[in-house]
Formats: C-alpha cells, structure tokens, sequence
C-alpha cells in the first residue's frame, strides 16, 4: 500500500509501515530517507564501462502479498510495456546508448499482462575491487524533481481500482506511463549524484482508456566547464570581432573620404561587425561540434563523457549561437552584394583613331574607332560577375553522396556505434543537433576546401582561369577597366595595349603575339619593364572631385592624374588597410597576383560564399532532419541569389559604361 500510494508518504499506509519498522528488523526497507549522505556517496567507486558494453541490472520481484518471486534480468523487455524486437528491447541497456521508446497500449491489454500488482526492485550488478560480485540499489523516484527516493517500484495497478472486491473489474488503473533510467558521468567517481536513478511516472485513467507509456535511458554529465570555457571563447573572439570591425569601418572611413562620423558611418561599422561575430559564431559552433564528435564517438577503453542533455542549457546555448552565426552571415551577404551591385565601372579605349577617306567634296574625317572591343570586355565581365572557386552543384552532390548515400550522418546519432550503415534491425538512437553540426558542417568544408584546392592549384593553371584570361584580354582589345568600390578607393585593369592599335586584322594579331613571345615588345605593365597589370588605388580628394565633374555630363575623356605606384607593407595586405593617406598624389598598389579586383566579384569573396552556404545547409537540416531537402533548398536559395547578383548587376554595368544590355549575353 507504501508503494501503491506513490504520491503520499504521508498516508496512513506509511504512518503503519513506519512504526512496524521501528519495532521490527525484518520488514524491507522502501525509502531512503538518510538525508545526511548524498546518494551518489552511497554508490560503488570505480565502476567501468567499455564501448557499447552491457549494463548488468537485475530486479527483484514481489506479488501484491509480498512474496518474493525471484530475479530476473531487465533484457528482454521486462519493464518496457512497449513490443519491439529483442535486439532492439535490449539495446536500452548498451552503455553509451541513448535510448527511447514510446508506443500506446490498450489498458486491458495491460492488465491481462498484469493481472495483479508486480513490485520491482533495481539492482545493479557489478564486480568489487576484489572481484566479488556485488548488488547496489538503484534509487527510483516518482518524478524528476521529486525529493522522495524509494527502492520499489510497479509497472500496473489494477488492484486499488477494485470497488467492491478483488474479483471485480476495476474501475481505473494505474500505470507507469514513463520509465527512465538515468546515467550520470562519470560513473567511475560520483558525487553527490547517484551515478545510476530510475524516475518514474504513474498516471491513473479509465479502464477503456489506451496507456501512453514511454521508456527512455539518459545520460548526462556536469557541463559547467565546458560551458564557462564556451563564453571565454565567446569574449575573446567576440572582443577581437569588434576590434577588426573598428578596424573594417577606419579603412572604409578613408576610402570613402568621410572626414567625420555620420549614420553611414555607423551603419558600416554594423555591417563589418555583424559579418565579424557571425564567424565568431561560426569558428565557436564548429568547435564544439567537432569536440564532441571526438571527445564522445572516440571513447573507447573507458566511457566517461555523456553528450549535452537534449534540451538542456549547454544545447539551447549552441542553437542560439548557431542561429545568430547564420542570421549574421546572411547580414554580410546581403551587404556584399549590395556593395557589388552597385559599384562603378568605367571602360577606358586607348586605341587610336584613323581617320578613313571620304566621298569627293567632304572636307571632314571621322574616327573608326570600333565599339566592339569595349563590347566585349563589358560582356566578359559580366559573364565572370558569379564566378566560384567550387562548383556549387558538384558541392551539393558530393555532400549529398557522403553524407546519406554513403551514410555517414548515421554517426551523429546519440550513441558510441560508428556504423555508417547500421543494420535494419538494429536500434537506431535519436540525432544529437550538436553531432548533426559538427558532421555536416565539417563535410561541407572538406569539400568545399578540396574543391577550391584543386581548381586553384590545377585547373586554373591546366585548364582555364577565367579571371587572369580577362586581364589578357582587355591587353588584346586595348581596353583599361577602372573600377570604384568606395568614393576613393578601386582597382584598375591597365589594358593598354603595348602595340598600340588592337583594331587590326587576324594577321597582324598574330604577328603582335609572336612578337610578345619573343620578347621583341614593350612588356604590357602599367610602368616600364614591369609586366604587373592590375592595381587597387586610392585617389586624392582632389582627383575624385575632378572626376565626378568629368561623369557628370559623361563626357569622353579621361582623368590627368599624378600618381605613383608601389608595393603595400605586408601589414597593409593582412590588414587590408593603407596606412599612407594620398594628399598631393595618388596611389596604385601593385598586385602581383592579377586578382585582386576580383574583390568585386564572387571569385574574391569565396569565403563569405563558404561560410554562408555551410550555414544554410546545416540549418535547414537541423531544422527538417532531411539530408535531401536541406540539399533541394540550398540550392534553390544559391541559384535565386546568383540570379539576383547577375541580373541586378548586369543592369549597373550597362548603365555605368553605357553598353547596351543587348550586348551583355
């Protein structure tokens, strides 16, 4: 009646039990009620568990007239009311394994399984440090926060539900309606926390009712340190995030001519900082995601660490960080394009005019300067406007192959198994969100990072590089590009050609390259005997005052700059900030590399490309545990903003160097 009356130890029954207990020694004990030692110090020391190694519980089993009927071992599916197979029953008791179960009963199903009351008590099994076999009781609770501890425990009461005598049909029935068996690490060395509880729940209803019953095994262990050292991580980089974001808007500040502070200033400052902390967040989810995958799936010998609790605060923590991490990211994308959809682009024409003869009586010559050169370096450029270092449907495929067809993303489940294709009548445990992350954001990269190895170190320089075959081709027209990403600040393309006209015919082509081959030419660089054809510069105040009033009316013409060229400190490249101001004169930075207007275009901006569809992916995944959905929608959302980027652009490049868009195909 103790037992049965699980939620009243204040009842009759127990005030009967109590003082029967204090006068006699052999009435068994069904509480603990020894509030001076901690539970945990009342279990076994030195307890060891292996990978996937058997939890060893046995139960001792008492009718409703307190006769003992035995043990027995918990395999098998004795306290779980829901059917499944053996092997996937006796999984729940693999050390390390999640597990949870859920199903809904008939109650006269139950209570022909149970006619009568079955009392339970838990053991666990275990070898001293002597090698004797050893029993320590498992403390069982009521509810999760419940301070009453008890050492028995029943599945089904059809017993008190009886009206008018045993014989009768109950009217309710009383059930175990959830069963969980919790594992605190480590279980070597515990605390004050018992290292083994069981907490169950009872729920009364009618007897044409269906039972929801649950069965589950936890584990969970103290996440303070890791939590702690987490937020130190968060400080440091989130205090370096702002330092570069100070750093960011200064060198904007410069390139941009703003002598003082205004809202623009401000707004800039945000969007550095927001794209800054967003790869904080990135770097410190990432970080955990891969410390968990190691520190949890490669415990071998001893299995002493437990995964965040589902639901708990070290977990909530890390969506909340993800979540920021992508939202933030989205925020730096969103301003990137804007800044590259709306620079200004000017084509300048070095070639020459010849003048052509004319009808008897004409007393004028007219240029024939063909347009068409300009023509096709503004659709050169418009077509290289989306150019990636990865492709980003081979990304997609890839992932997708590795991750569900291969089957790795098995391995994020809450349990130490590195099966990637488990069998089907094997238990498969539920998803950890933080070993989900860590597997599909570290694949994602891998690919993303050898497919930008591999198009970097062989296929630009076997195959095809687009964004170097463009400077050769503005040398083959004779088409300069100046390009201005802030008011004073850009990148120039010198396209000058160094045989002087580009306007020839297939034969003379030829022979201008032979000659370039051979080095009987001037070398094509923007100074002398320098071969160096792409720059970033800043411009003098003065010189972009000229400037603008030379676009006002569009005019023809070019800018008369004094400027000189040279080589940024490598401080100035890690930084990218100039630490000399132009005043009189203005400065060309010279770009070894040919790439660096590349700035303006996807090819230059990888990273954030990266990072952003990293973040998509995994979100969406965690959001619909769907590898192939999270694949379907990242690739609708890239090709909706590549569509964006290149139509929105196309429309600033024909409006900024006059070239019709029916030219740019």
């Amino acid at each position: 009646m103790v037992i049965l009356n699980f939620n009243a130890l204040d009842s009759r029954a127990y005030n009967l039990y109590n003082q029967a207990l204090a006068t006699s020694v052999y009435l068994p004990r069904l509480v603990y009620n020894n509030p001076a030692v901690p539970l945990g110090q009342t279990a076994p020391r030195g307890l060891l568990f292996q990978r996937n190694a058997k939890m060893n519980f046995k139960i001792a089993k008492y009718d409703a007239r307190g006769n003992f009927l035995g043990w027995q071992d918990v395999t098998g599916g004795t306290l779980q009311l829901c059917s499944d197979t053996q092997k996937k029953l006796d999984a729940a008791y693999l050390f390390g394994t999640s597990y949870s179960q859920s199903c809904s009963v008939q109650i006269l199903e139950l209570l022909k399984q149970f006619p009568e009351p079955v009392f339970y008590e838990l053991f666990l099994q275990y070898s001293d440090s002597q090698g004797n076999e050893s029993l320590w009781p498992v403390p069982v609770t009521s509810s999760p926060g419940s301070s009453q501890v008890q050492q028995r425990f029943f599945l089904v009461d059809g017993l008190t539900g009886r009206q008018d005598n045993l014989n009768s049909q109950p009217q309710y029935v009383t059930y175990t309606s959830k069963l969980v068996l919790s594992v605190y690490q480590p279980v070597s060395s515990p605390g004050n926390e018992p290292p083994f509880k069981l907490t169950v729940q009872y729920t009364t209803v009618d007897i044409n009712s269906q039972a929801q019953v649950a069965f589950a095994v936890t584990y969970s262990m103290n996440q303070d340190s890791t939590r702690i050292n987490t937020f130190i991580a968060l400080a440091v980089l989130g205090g370096l995030s702002i330092f570069l974001a100070m750093l960011d808007t200064s060198s904007w500040r410069h390139r941009a001519g703003q002598q003082f502070i205004n809202c623009t200033t401000i707004i800039k400052y945000l969007a550095f900082l927001t794209g800054n902390v967003a790869n904080t967040l990135f770097f410190i989810t990432i970080g955990t995601g891969i410390y968990w995958l190691v520190a949890f799936k490669g415990q071998h010998t001893t299995v002493d660490v437990a995964l965040p609790s589902p639901g708990g605060s070290l977990e909530t923590d890390f969506i909340i960080y993800l979540s920021l991490a992508f939202a933030f990211k989205a925020l730096q994308l969103i301003h990137m394009l804007i800044v590259q959809m709306t620079i200004s682009i000017f084509l300048i024409d070095w070639e020459r005019p010849k003048n052509t003869r004319h009808h008897a009586g004409s007393s004028s010559s007219a240029p024939s300067v063909s347009a068409w050169r300009s023509f096709f370096v503004a659709n050169e450029w418009n077509e290289i406007q989306t150019t990636r270092k990865l492709n980003p449907q081979l990304q997609l495929f890839a992932v997708l192959l590795i991750l569900e067809v291969i089957g790795v993303i098995n391995i994020a489940a809450r349990d130490l198994n590195l099966a990637v294709q488990p069998g089907a009548d094997s238990y498969q445990a539920s998803w950890s969100p933080i070993l989900r992350y860590g597997i599909t954001a570290s694949i994602w990269l891998v690919v993303g990072i050898a497919q930008i190895l591999f198009f970097v170190v062989i296929y630009e320089r076997l195959v095809e590089d687009k964004i170097r075959q463009f400077v050769d081709l503005c040398s083959m027209s004779n088409v300069s590009v100046f390009i201005l990403l802030h008011q004073c600040y850009g990148f120039y393309i010198h396209g000058r050609s160094v045989h002087g006209h580009a306007d020839v015919n297939m034969e003379t082509m030829h022979t201008n390259l032979q000659k370039e081959k051979d080095n009987l030419c001037a070398l094509r660089g923007l100074e002398p005997s320098s071969e160096i054809q792409t720059f970033d510069f800043l411009l003098t105040q003065k010189v972009r005052n000229q400037l603008d009033k030379i676009l006002l009316p569009l005019s023809e013409v070019h800018v008369d700059m004094d400027y000189i060229v040279k080589d940024k400190l490598f401080l100035e490249k890690i930084m990218n900030y100039e630490f000399q101001r132009p005043f009189e004169r203005s400065m060309f930075y010279n770009d070894p590399d040919g790439i660096v207007f590349s700035n303006v275009l996807y090819y230059g901006n990888e990273l954030v490309l990266l990072l952003f569809d990293t973040l998509l992916f995994c979100i969406i995944d965690l959001g619909t545990q769907d590898i192939v959905l999270a694949t379907i929608l990242t690739y609708l959302v890239q090709q909706l903003l590549e569509m964006l980027r290149y139509y929105i652009a196309r429309n600033n490049l024909a409006k900024k160097t006059l070239v019709d868009q029916c030219f740019l195909i």
